[in-house]
């Protein structure tokens, strides 16, 4: 690879950071005046309606101070901004702990959750996509159809809620919420009952995850079959396999890539439902919580770390086209 190319590569990296760091700014400012135009009163979520009672005008006066609420909302997202720059996450109402502490318990739980239902999801959509597209037309090619818009139609939460009632109420195969045993040590605590914990949310997230990517990938399998040089391809006696192999397969892995890498966005979204469901200690029950309760410095802080998320999934398709197909990389590289 020569200099130039070279060059026009970093160039193309740095105009993507500049844009995503743009947008979680973007996403910051927004998600802080949001916050800040909530009815909930944080103090009032912190103290409890016990401690308001109890509480005289000077605690009241610092605690007021504390939270920053007698500052213009110009400043006070500066500080917050700064602090948060800087390493500093605040402080949350709802878990007394520091916000990076929690977040870094959960979202080790949720990135564990949403990876293993993401690659599940990636893996059966894209196969399901090539077996309905190569059978177009009969019984197989219209149950993977039908299976996929029905499930793309169907609630989360309520999959989840069915789910929940067959393998773990009327079953019992599989442990009806958490991530760990109740009453267990954590140094007690297998990687069985880990993953017994993480089937049903994670199986939630990949069946809905599914639907689109074998639509999609279904529809460019059939663009893909009928193409002069696959017609070549089986006169010359090339088995199914072989055509999808050598001439198909990288046509239909773009459009795959490209939906995989944004799903991470609806199954961030998903995660939420899935988690409170199942009562799963994530990042999207940490995010309801932190909702319910005015803990602004958590919920600013999951929310610039999610949009990083999903930014970052979108970067990564990105870059990898390049890989993939050279046209689209010199494409990109002066564009």
């Amino acid at each position: 690879m020569d200099s130039q190319a070279c060059y026009s590569i970093l160039k193309y990296v740095g105009k993507s950071l500049i844009k995503v760091i743009s947008l979680l700014i973007a996403v910051s400012i927004l998600s802080f005046i949001l916050v800040s135009t909530s009815p909930v009163d944080p103090v009032r979520a912190y103290v409890g309606e016990v401690g308001m009672v109890n509480m005289n005008a000077e605690s009241l006066a610092r605690l007021e101070a504390y939270f920053g609420l007698n500052t213009p909302p110009a400043e006070r997202y500066w500080n917050w901004f700064s602090d948060f720059v800087r390493g500093d996450m605040g402080l949350s109402l709802v878990y007394r702990q520091p916000v990076d502490e929690v977040i870094g318990v959960k979202f080790m739980n949720s990135l564990l959750l949403m990876l293993t239902a993401w690659f599940f999801s990636g893996i059966l959509g894209f196969i399901l996509g090539i077996i309905a597209g190569l059978y177009r037309g009969t019984w197989i090619d219209n149950l993977i159809k039908g299976y996929s818009l029905l499930i793309a139609s169907t609630p989360t939460f309520w999959l989840a809620l069915v789910l929940l009632m067959v393998f773990s109420v009327w079953l019992q195969l599989f442990p009806i919420g958490l991530s760990v045993p109740i009453g267990m040590k954590a140094s007690e605590v297998t990687i069985l009952d880990s993953i017994k914990h993480l089937v049903l949310p994670a199986l939630t997230l990949s069946v809905i995850g599914v639907a689109n990517i074998a639509l999609h990938t279904r529809e460019k399998m059939i663009d893909i079959m009928v193409e002069d040089y696959i017609l070549f391809a089986r006169a010359r006696g090339k088995t199914r396999f072989s055509i999808i192999r050598h001439h198909a397969l990288r046509n239909i892995m773009l459009p795959a890539i490209t939906l995989q890498f944004a799903s991470i966005s609806e199954i961030f979204g998903g995660s939420v439902l899935v988690e409170q469901v199942f009562s799963y200690p994530g990042l999207g029950q940490a995010a309801v919580a932190a909702g319910l309760s005015g803990d602004a410095p958590l919920l600013l802080s999951i929310a610039v770390i999610s949009a990083a998320l999903v930014f970052t999934g979108n970067l990564i398709a990105n870059l990898l086209y390049g890989f993939i197909d050279p046209r689209i990389r010199r494409g990109n590289m002066h564009g």
